[in-house]
Order: structure tokens, then sequence, then C-alpha cells
């Protein structure tokens, strides 16, 4: 078997993701900590060792040849890989990682997240935790940036494996006083857009998304905190789509009512648990993957064997409203909400 030494060190093809990337010569520099000049000598390197041409004058813009757009997608992949070598060596290296960073989309019950670092922390007191409470992009940044060992999402960032880790349900609620259930009849579509729609910010910067939801309302308020849209909704503010775990004693209470829509009341969406690092990610991050299912499985078993609990009795709108105030001023044991 004959082995090959390679003509393009792993240095030319970082040059050659930073000047495409960076979108040109001096800013790669910057940011490999270069002279502009070495930077475009690695680059020319790689054109005369392979006979290639990368780049294309088209003005004062170099732009990627065919040939070049191919070669960058791959190169891209290598750094890439090799970044995520040098992280599993440095965690091999290290053991047990001193601190944990966790993205998980704001849908995830809290309470669930806060068991489960209970039990890590009763194992590994001294491992740090850091939860970044993230919206729809802001959690595949954290992931595609490697800014964290674990995600918690509702998709599955391009380039990553995630686990199915349950199904959530989204209810449309209001006040049980708001205009909407005041026409007293299935509601269209067309009945949301007179009235005003509380939507959670994406904290996504480059790669923010559409989550699905329902965008038909001219009146909308955007809110930061998962806790403000549910504030709003129960002092009769707005409508919103809420994870059913989330507002189900605000239900109970009758601070909030299912919205009696004729179609798009109830959505699902699947939650997915994701190692940043894959097969590459360390003992907490497994060890904390593994407490994430184990209280999911358990707490989802819990849900199915207890019995069915009556409907409360409808507060006045006065008792409902200061309900609401109460609620939103103390600590929840389930959190979590978007459009």
């Amino acid at each position: 078997m004959t082995v090959l030494n390679p003509r393009i060190s792993l240095d030319q093809w970082r040059a050659l993701v930073a000047v495409v990337e960076s979108g040109g010569y001096a800013a790669a520099a910057t940011q490999l900590h270069k002279t502009q000049s070495s930077v475009s000598y690695l680059v020319q390197k790689i054109e005369q060792s392979l006979d290639v041409r990368l780049f294309t004058l088209e003005g004062r813009k170099a732009r990627l040849t065919p040939h070049g757009e191919v070669l960058y997608r791959r190169a891209r992949a290598l750094v890439d890989e090799a970044d995520s070598i040098e992280r599993a060596a440095q965690t091999l290296a290290a053991g047990w990682e001193p601190e944990l960073r966790i993205a998980a989309d704001i849908v995830f019950p809290t309470w669930i997240l806060l068991r489960v670092f209970a039990r890590f922390a009763a194992e590994q007191p001294q491992t740090r935790i850091q939860l970044y409470e993230t919206v729809l992009g802001g959690t595949d940044e954290a992931l595609v940036e490697r800014r964290v060992h674990l995600g918690i999402n509702t998709s599955v960032p391009a380039g990553l494996v995630g686990d199915a880790l349950l199904t959530m349900r989204f209810i449309a609620a209001a006040h049980p006083e708001h205009p909407l259930h005041k026409l007293g009849r299935p509601l269209s579509h067309a009945d949301l857009r007179q009235h005003r729609h509380l939507v959670i910010r994406d904290s996504g910067v480059t790669m923010t998304r559409d989550g699905g939801g329902w965008r038909g309302s001219e009146q909308r308020w955007t809110f930061t905190a998962k806790a403000t849209s549910l504030f709003a909704a129960g002092m009769g503010l707005g409508f919103a789509w809420f994870p059913e775990e989330t507002i189900r004693g605000d239900l109970e209470r009758g601070v909030l009512k299912p919205l009696p829509l004729r179609e798009g009341a109830e959505r699902l969406a699947t939650v997915y648990l994701i190692l940043a690092e894959g097969d590459a990610a360390g003992p907490g991050t497994r060890r904390m993957a593994a407490l994430l299912r184990d209280e999911v499985r358990a707490t989802c078993a819990a849900e199915k064997a207890a019995p069915a609990r009556p409907p409360a009795e409808l507060p006045s709108p006065q008792s409902a409203a200061a309900s609401a105030r109460k609620s939103a001023r103390a600590p929840r044991k389930r959190a979590g909400a978007r459009v």
C-alpha cells in the first residue's frame, strides 16, 4: 500500500477557508493572526501545488472558481474535523470536563432540566454548568459554532446528529375574557388577524429561522423573555401558542383558556437531544445526556399513570388577572414558550 504525503498542509486549507468566509485576505489575516502576505502565499501555494485556479477577479472582487468552490467545501469539512479531533484530545487529556455548556430551547420544560442538573451535581459537584436559554436559530448557532457541549432543540442543524427526546404539544390560548373568547364560536385565522399575537424573539444572529408558527397578525408584540409573554397573555393583552406543560397550571386556574380554533389550535413539535461533538463527546456530556433521557422517560411515564384532573372552575376576570400577576412574580416549576 502506497502512502501519499499530502502536498497541502492544514495551515494552507485554513487560510483558504478564512479568505472565503471572512471576505478577503486582510480580514483573513486578522482572523488567523498572520500577515496579509503570508495568507496570500499559503493560498497561492495551493494553486501552484494542485495546478488549479481558486479565485477569479470580477471587477475588484475575487470570487471562487468552480474548482475553488469544490475545494473550499472539502477544506471546510477538513478543518472542522481537525478542530473536532483537537477538542476531543483536549477533553480526553483533561478527563471529566470542568464545565458543561448547554443550549436549551425555551420550549423544553425548565423544571426537567433543573431536576437533571440536581442529579448531575450530586454525582459531580465540582463540574460547573452554564445554561443558555435559546430560541430557534440561537440553539442552532450555539451547536454549530461549538459554543456548547450539548443542545436541546426542535431541529437538528446540518452536519450534526440528534436523538428524539420527546414530543411537545402546543396550545393556542388567551385569557378567558379576551375578545376572541367572547365571539362564542369556532375561530378562523381571519379572526386571529384582528388581534394581538404574542411572539418570542429568535435568539439567533446569523442562523435565524422561522419556527413554523403562524404569522398572520399585523398586531404583534415580540418579547425576549418567555415569562413576559405568559404575563401579557394572563393580563388579556394577546394570544399565543404555548407548550402545554408551560401553561397547564394557568389553564387549571383559569388564567388562560384554549382558543376554539377550527384548525391549528394544537401543534406538535419533536425536541431533539444533540451532542455537539458526537462520538468525541466527553464523559460529563455523555452522563448529562443519559440523565436527560432518563428524566424525560420517567416524567412521561408518571404523566401517563396519573389520573385525569377535573378542570378548575373559572375565576372572575379580576381574580384571574391578579392570579396572572402573582404567577408572573413567583418562580415557575415549568418554563418555556414561544409563538
